[in-house]
């Protein structure tokens, strides 16, 4: 009876301070959220456009406009797979899924780069190159904050899948909403710029994203 009582206490001295835990939205409603502060940005970067009055170029690169669409597509697939991957009883093979759009991406820029090099009007020079970066970073930074937020609180156990995921998802998300605030064309060095951004977006958040999400998952036992 003395050993029964001490674990009954020993139960309830560890439920004593139990908070009840606020279960996760499906990853799908996730997804929303991620594409509503998308969303929320394309907003802010449109009033901007009618403060300061700037109707845009007066010519557009045929390829500009379809690579944003695969873009796009790509961003959503990403943050989808990433909410997905995050929960433990999902299959890693939802890694795969924003490839096909992001393979359409690098495709439609790959043959917009090409068809610029017949035109050397088209080309532009390392101004060009440096803003286009500048300005896909700075998109980018606040949706890897979010997604970063968002996914966390799951406490993924395949943390750098779900980063990487997740750092695709803000960067391709950055490089369609480039085309509201920076008209470009499908030269090498705008591409170049892309290339670059999507690649340092995603090794940083593989980088802090990763380690954020890894101390959640080590459960270790008090001294």
């Amino acid at each position: 009876m003395s050993e029964s009582g001490d674990i009954s206490r020993l139960i309830g001295d560890l439920s004593a301070d139990l908070k009840p835990v606020r279960r996760l939205a499906p990853p799908w409603l996730r997804a929303l959220y991620w594409l509503a502060a998308v969303l929320g940005l394309a907003l802010v970067l449109i009033a901007i456009r009618i403060v300061f009055n700037w109707s845009g170029a007066s010519e557009v690169d045929p390829y500009v406009m379809p690579g944003a669409i695969a873009s796009g597509v790509t961003a959503a697939l990403a943050a989808f797979a990433a909410f997905e991957l995050s929960l433990p009883d999902r299959s890693n093979a939802w890694a795969l899924l924003p490839l096909p759009a992001f393979a359409v991406w690098v495709a439609i820029n790959g043959l917009g780069c090409v068809a610029s090099l017949a035109n050397p009007a088209a080309q532009s020079g390392m101004p060009q190159f440096f803003s286009c970066l500048a300005i896909i970073l700075a998109l980018s930074i606040p949706l890897s904050v979010a997604t970063i937020v968002m996914v966390r609180r799951a406490r993924p156990l395949r943390p750098l899948p779900v980063a990487i995921l997740g750092g695709l998802a803000a960067s391709a998300a950055g490089a369609t909403l480039l085309l509201l605030v920076h008209p470009h064309d499908s030269a090498v060095l705008d591409l170049c710029s892309h290339a670059l951004a999507v690649i340092v977006v995603v090794g940083i958040n593989a980088l802090i994203g990763g380690r954020l999400f890894v101390p959640a998952n080590n459960f270790r036992r008090r001294a």
